[in-house]
This record gives C-alpha cells, structure tokens and sequence, in this order.
C-alpha cells in the first residue's frame, strides 16, 4: 500500500503522517467496538427468542458458521493471495485429538456466556461476567503456580467489591437472576482456564490462531450435537414455528459472521495500537455497551448501580496498567513484532465481552 508519492504505510505507523495515522487506528478502533458491541446486541436477540428456547443449537450454528467462514478464507485465500492472508489448513486426526481438551473448555466457555447473556441481559452483563480477571490471577496460581503482585491482587479486590456491588444494586431493582450471575461465574472462570488451555495447544497448530479455531469450532460442532440431544433442545426446534424464516436464518448466520470476525478485529486493533490499548479499548467498548443498554431499553439505574460498573471498569483497566508496567520491568525472550503476533487471539469464543 502506499501513499502519494513514495512513502510507505506500515502497521506500526513508518512514513506515514500523524494525522493519518491517527485516522487508521481510529477507523480500527471504531470498527473493534462496532463488530464487538453488534455482536453481543444480536447474541442477546437470539436468546432471548421466547419461541425457540435452544441456547445450545444457537452456539453450535454460530460454531457452524465460523468452520464454513474459515473454507472460505482458504479458498479465497488461494485465488486472491495479495489480498487475503489465511493459512491453508487439511483436517488432521491427531492435530483434534491435540485440541480436543481446550474445546471442552471452549464450549462450555461460549455455552455459559450465552446463558448469562440470556438470563441477564447487556446491561448487567459487563457486571456478570467480570470475574474472568480474578480467576486468571486464581488458576494461575494453581495450575500455573504463578504468583500475583500485591498491586495486581488489589486490584481484583476492586473488581470483586464492584461485581458483589452490581449484585447487590441489580437484586433491589427486582431485575436480577441469579442463575444469569452463576452462568456469569462459570464463564468467568472457563474464559481463563481457555487463556491457559490455549497456550498449551497452540504449538499443536503451528501457533497460528487461525488454525487453531478451525479445529476449535470443528471439535465444538461435533461435541454439541450430544448435548444437543441430551437437554432434549431437538424438541424446541421440531416445534419451533420459524423454522423455515429466512429472516431468523439470516441472523443466525449473521450472529456466527461477527463471532468469526471479532477474531480479526481484535487482531487488527492490537497490531494497529498495542496490547495495552487494546484492553484499555475493551474496557470503554465495555462501558459504551452498557450505556447503550440502558438507554435502548429505557432503564432507570440507582448512582450505587452505576458505581458498581464503575468499579468493576475501573479495576480492570487498572489491573491491566499495573501488569503492563511488571512486563515492562521483567525481560522478554521474543522479539516486540513476535510477542505481539502472539498476542492476536485476544478475546476467545464467539462472544466478545
């Protein structure tokens, strides 16, 4: 790509002007939130369905899409080389059997946050799934055996008062369920341990995160059809009077569209800015979401419910700062440009928070 001119535009912002510059990583960032927040507003229409009550069959077409999305970037990969960058991947046995317990995860991750997205709605659902931080400083330690700094665990502290505070400011309104604040809990902790299970399969697909969620959502289709089966959602979908709406169909298979491209985008704003901002993005993305929520359903929210956000928010972001400067101060083995390749995956699953 170039300019006019002679000058050369690269990711990291080399001969090009600020203004520029400026323009492409907010063009980025603006399309992260779009692809993140649409895609939880449309995963939210989908469960909320009260005719088809299947929150098993949704994840495993969106799984469904994804596979197929990725056949298509292969092929188009191999027609349109220059444009399109996708590594060519053959189903291998062994290389599944490999991904296999990361999918176990991967499924129950994205299974229970689609239930706490059901049960709770977007505007609590920040609130409901906040605890992934707390449990990634928790099961590091004990599967990793890794320890924590004294500033790192304050600041969960700050998240777990504002989670315990959403909770508390939710139950008043007479809107809470606790069993969306359970799933909210479970897929706290599954996003970690996918975090954890993802570095240790990665070296089984080449460490190319394309490759791995081919496998990922090819194993996740295979084991929901058993659960499919087992909590009877075969019976939902007989039954279902939409079942041959073009319209529903169509936005399932949007809903599978944006969980595949939200890989990419998370990529995209990391290489375009840095870890670091990526996570600080995720956290406003995070606030604007819930503001939006509030507003399209015309809720009233006490100032303690908007504190717990605020907690919740704000604990994140700083423990994010925190780590960031103990990375800076310990020495890395990679090169910058290969720490952040390997940092691409970003948000797992198919639902962005």
């Amino acid at each position: 790509m170039a300019l006019a001119g002679s000058e050369t535009m690269y990711p990291d912002g080399h001969g090009e002007t600020f203004i520029l510059r400026a323009v492409r990583i907010g063009a980025v960032v603006a399309l992260y939130w779009f692809v993140s927040i649409t895609m939880v507003f449309l995963n939210n229409y989908l469960l909320d369905n009260r005719e088809l009550d299947a929150p098993l069959f949704v994840t495993f077409y969106q799984c469904l899409v994804t596979v197929g999305l990725c056949w298509l970037m292969q092929l188009l990969s191999k027609v349109c080389p220059g444009l399109i960058d996708f590594p060519s991947v053959k189903f291998d046995l062994k290389t599944s059997r490999e991904v296999l317990p990361l999918s176990i995860v991967f499924i129950s991750m994205i299974t229970f946050n689609n239930l706490c997205l059901k049960h709770v709605g977007v505007a609590f659902y920040t609130v409901g799934r906040s605890l992934s931080t707390v449990f990634n400083v928790l099961l590091s330690y004990i599967i990793l055996k890794q320890t924590t700094s004294l500033q790192a665990i304050m600041c969960c502290g700050v998240i777990l008062g504002g989670f315990w505070l959403g909770v508390d400011q939710e139950g008043m309104t007479g809107t809470l369920s606790w069993t969306g604040v359970f799933f909210g809990v479970v897929a706290s902790a599954c996003v970690s341990l996918n975090a954890i299970f993802t570095k240790k399969v990665m070296p089984a697909v080449d460490g190319n995160i394309w490759k791995l969620s081919y496998y990922n959502n090819i194993n996740a289709c295979v084991l929901f059809l058993p659960l499919i089966l087992l909590f009877g959602e075969l019976g939902s979908l007989a039954s279902f009077s939409r079942s041959s709406d073009l319209k529903f169909w169509g936005m399932m298979t949007l809903g599978g569209v944006f969980g595949f491209a939200i890989g990419y985008v998370t990529g995209l704003q990391i290489k375009f800015t840095s870890p670091l901002t990526h996570n600080v993005s995720g956290t406003a993305k995070a606030c604007a979401q819930t503001v939006i929520a509030v507003v399209y359903n015309s809720s009233s929210k006490s100032l303690l419910w908007w504190t717990s956000n605020m907690l919740v928010l704000g604990g994140s972001s700083a423990y994010t700062w925190v780590k960031s400067l103990e990375m800076k101060k310990t020495p890395q083995r990679v090169p910058p440009d290969s720490a952040k390749e390997k940092l691409l995956p970003g948000e797992k699953g198919n639902l962005g928070v």
